[in-house]
């Protein structure tokens, strides 16, 4: 690896998590440090987790296709606008949808608490378990809903609202989050957790000249939001074949979607009717990834538990995420990034002069994550190339955070960063769309996505 360069060493750290062999860290060569400021570093952790990525691409596509794993260069340009890629977008020249008027902070009787309700059903159980009636006047709601949360402690609303199934938590500074049941469950665990499980070795065919590293492999994408969908994109973007499966009881944000539904299909399907299940058991027979998004256990019952999948599948390599991880007691609670933020004290450490609590400046523990899960998922395709076997691999928010706080600070980027230059555009069944270029890169690696997103659940669920 190139001397000299910022955050190589996080890069190496993690690489070596990866399983990956230290010399290959030499094929990673990184630009001019730039790109966003924040309180903690997260351009570190951006560009670690992308050069590992985009490391494990080029380590597939050398053992697939013969030669020498090709040069890896990191800009960090291209990486800081990739882990903002929500707030560069355009649909037919309108911005993309960011937080509803309920997501939010609110001052409490004695400090803050973050919503989320970005949703239909989320913003509704939030209501309900204020006691407060949907008027459809976002104003008034708000005036209620802040004149509700100013009577009490921030940690018996979110009791509340995460009882009536909704999405709220209390303002923590990162000490006390630390020192709390679920920060001692994320700092515990490793940020990337990985299991190897017996089996064949199951072969993937010859690349010909020119195909990109996962060319072949399928992948079903049973996620939502950013996380798990930017580890699908990239995955896209490599040559797999990604099917997104989203259930018809839930509404999906559009603009989510035309973000990161670039190189992917989407169908949508009901593991709950017998005959969405069966459809659902017919793609996890060919299968070579599955990738889940949903909390811990959600998914248990229509068998995508990790260890239901691995009894019928033995070969599969299975991805799951979350947003607080696997056991503490805050496991199976619903999490977005936002929330994660306010909980382990990184909304403290971006507040405003004034003490409200501030927010980093794009969704960089999804994004992180989504990558980090990407770059999991290509090395346990390399490595079931010559041992067999299937695999898991965990990642969750809260241990991305841990692993982010725990980073050593680097200084502030020098100048204006400017995005322009890891912009395109192009029409798509959405609307002309201006989107971010991949930041994963190797020597010869395509330079966009294969394809732009179509609606949302308009591909037939097969491969």
């Amino acid at each position: 690896m190139a001397g000299g360069q910022a955050g190589a060493e996080v890069a190496a750290a993690l690489w070596t998590e990866l399983g990956g062999a230290p010399e290959l860290l030499d094929r990673v060569t990184y630009g001019t440090p730039g790109g966003l400021a924040a309180a903690v570093p997260v351009m570190r952790l951006a560009r670690s987790a992308t050069a590992c990525c985009a490391l494990a691409a080029a380590e597939l596509l050398a053992v697939r296709g013969g030669g020498q794993v090709p040069a890896v260069p990191v800009d960090d340009g291209a990486v800081a606008t990739a882990f903002t890629s929500e707030r560069h977008l355009l649909i037919d020249g309108r911005p993309g949808a960011t937080f509803a008027a309920l997501s939010r902070f609110w001052p409490t009787a004695d400090g803050w608490l973050r919503t989320h309700a970005n949703y239909p059903h989320h913003r509704a159980r939030l209501l309900s378990a204020l006691g407060i009636p949907d008027s459809g006047d976002e104003d008034r709601l708000v005036a209620r809903v802040a004149a509700t949360l100013a009577q009490g402690p921030a940690a018996a609303f979110e009791d509340t609202v995460y009882a009536g199934g909704g999405l709220a938590v209390a303002v923590r500074a990162t000490d006390d989050w630390t020192a709390s049941a679920p920060g001692l469950a994320a700092a515990a665990r490793p940020l990337i957790e990985q299991h190897a499980f017996p089996g064949p070795v199951s072969a993937l065919p010859p690349l010909p000249p020119g195909s990109p590293p996962a060319a072949g492999v399928r992948v079903l994408d049973i996620t939502r939001v950013i996380a798990g969908p930017v580890a699908t994109r990239t995955l896209a973007h490599l040559g797999a074949d990604v099917l997104r499966i989203d259930s018809p009881r839930l509404p999906e944000a559009w603009d989510a979607h035309a973000d990161t539904g670039f190189g992917k299909r989407s169908a949508s399907l009901d593991f709950a009717d017998p005959r969405g299940q069966t459809v659902l058991d017919q793609l996890l027979a060919s299968a070579d990834v599955v990738v889940t998004g949903y909390r811990p256990g959600a998914l248990d019952r229509f068998g995508l538990s990790a260890a239901a999948l691995q009894e019928r599948h033995p070969g599969l390599v299975v991805a799951e995420l979350s947003a607080w991880g696997w056991d503490g007691p805050w496991a199976r609670r619903r999490g977005f990034d936002s929330l994660v933020q306010a909980a382990t004290g990184i909304a403290l450490l971006q507040a405003d002069p004034d003490g409200r609590p501030g927010a980093l400046p794009g969704q960089f523990l999804d994004h992180g994550t989504g990558y980090l899960v990407a770059a999991a998922v290509l090395r346990a395709l390399t490595a079931r190339l010559s041992a067999g076997g299937g695999r898991l691999v965990r990642c969750a928010l809260a241990t991305t955070a841990a692993h982010l706080l725990s980073l050593p600070h680097e200084p502030a980027p020098p100048g204006v960063f400017d995005p322009a230059p890891h912009l395109a555009e192009t029409d798509s069944p959405m609307g002309r769309l201006r989107y971010a270029l991949p930041p994963v890169r190797y020597e010869g690696a395509p330079t966009t996505w294969a394809r732009p997103p179509g609606r949302p659940g308009e591909d037939p669920a097969r491969w």
